[in-house]
């Protein structure tokens, strides 16, 4: 094209169709063999001189040392995360694709290809704080091998971690001192989300009775009460979940020597998770900012008193034994009612005990939860 514009006298326009490019083509052909002799006419790169969406060397960088300073610390380590964390110190964090093909090209992340899809589960999601909390018990171990478990409350609108408390092993009542003092902080939820576990509901107790300490706080606060389905933990995902995160925290420190080490740690824990670590679910903002964005949902239903009777006879000490808010109670009735069937009827902490054949009412009672024994009022008031 060249020679036939600068030996057989050709213009460009002529040149161009001939062989059939454009004349602008041409012209660039004849300008670079001006300049460079045939040279100027091998093919040159076609890549811009400069990719101002390039990932720059310093936020490389600074993606694979957040990696690994997050994996050390047993925190979430993934692109959102290190996005958030980059946006906090100042950059100008990439997508969250570009981080996962930097990770990928550094290989820093462990291909799972099990790993079940995000998409194949069905989520829920309160809509308020204070709309659910969500309740359960895992364990841990301190350096001798002593097993000991831990008490978490979550809410699920924000994941806030509510509270986290460690024991050799949680009772019934030490449920129910968590969840009043909860009340008395955060004010009662709408409604509470848990396993079937006895500290939290004796519908699936072996030998029924009467209700759980729990179970009374809420019907006496009008909480709504929900339990999962039995061996189907999906349904508390969210502290199932939680479990997750807190035990990787965990595993990146050394065992705790006592349980008051290891609440030590957990308190720790709570202000990192609730002040220092964003969520995806809540927008990548921290669980404390979640809760605080939004009012607060409150119980809907009244309070629910307890109505129930019983059978039973009074044994050789002169006393009957029922089961108050997941402990037996004993009843003082007197020995001369040794082996006189009776009949309880309980109104929450009233009993009324009467005898089977006459109808005779022979004691009443007040439960004092504080106590095993309970002693007749008559008795109390001698007292």
């Amino acid at each position: 094209m060249v020679r036939a514009v600068r030996e057989q006298g050709l213009t460009h326009a002529e040149a161009a169709a001939r062989y059939g490019v454009t004349r602008q083509w041409v012209h660039t052909l004849v300008r670079r063999y001006d300049a460079d002799g045939p040279d100027g006419l091998t093919p040159r790169s076609r890549a811009p001189k400069t990719r101002p969406g390039t990932t720059s060397n310093a936020v490389r960088g600074r993606i694979l040392a957040l990696r690994v300073q997050l994996v050390a610390d047993g925190a979430d380590a993934g692109p959102a995360t290190i996005a958030w964390h980059l946006e906090q110190e100042g950059y100008r964090a990439p997508s969250t694709a570009t981080i996962r093909r930097v990770l990928h090209a550094a290989g820093l992340v462990t291909p799972a290809p099990r790993k079940r899809p995000r998409s194949s589960y069905i989520r829920f999601q309160a809509e308020l704080p204070n709309e659910c909390w969500q309740a359960d018990i895992t364990h841990w171990h301190l350096a001798s091998g002593t097993r000991v478990e831990i008490l978490d409350f979550l809410d699920d609108h924000s994941r806030l971690l509510l509270d986290i408390r460690a024991a050799p092993a949680f009772t019934g009542p030490m449920v129910v001192t968590a969840m009043t003092e909860l009340i008395s902080r955060y004010g009662p939820p709408m409604s509470t989300l848990t396993d079937n576990g006895l500290v939290f509901t004796t519908r699936l107790a072996r030998h029924k009775g009467a209700r759980g300490g729990f179970e009374k706080l809420l019907a006496g606060h009008g909480i709504t009460q929900k339990n999962g389905r039995p061996g189907h933990p999906q349904t508390q995902g969210k502290i199932e979940r939680f479990h997750q995160t807190l035990k990787r925290w965990l595993g990146a420190r050394p065992l705790p020597a006592t349980i008051e080490d290891l609440q030590e740690l957990l308190t720790e824990f709570q202000d990192w998770y609730n002040t220092q670590r964003p969520h995806r679910s809540t927008s990548r903002r921290t669980p404390e900012q979640a809760y605080t964005a939004l009012p607060k949902a409150t119980p809907t239903g009244p309070s629910r008193s307890e109505w129930r009777s019983r059978a039973d006879r009074v044994d050789k000490d002169g006393k009957v034994t029922i089961r108050y808010a997941g402990k037996l109670r004993h009843l003082g009735i007197g020995r001369a009612h040794a082996g006189t069937p009776v009949l309880l009827l309980i109104h929450d902490r009233d009993i009324t005990v009467s005898d089977s054949n006459t109808g005779e009412i022979i004691a009443e009672h007040t439960i004092d939860p504080s106590r095993d024994y309970q002693p007749r009022k008559h008795d109390r008031r001698q007292r």
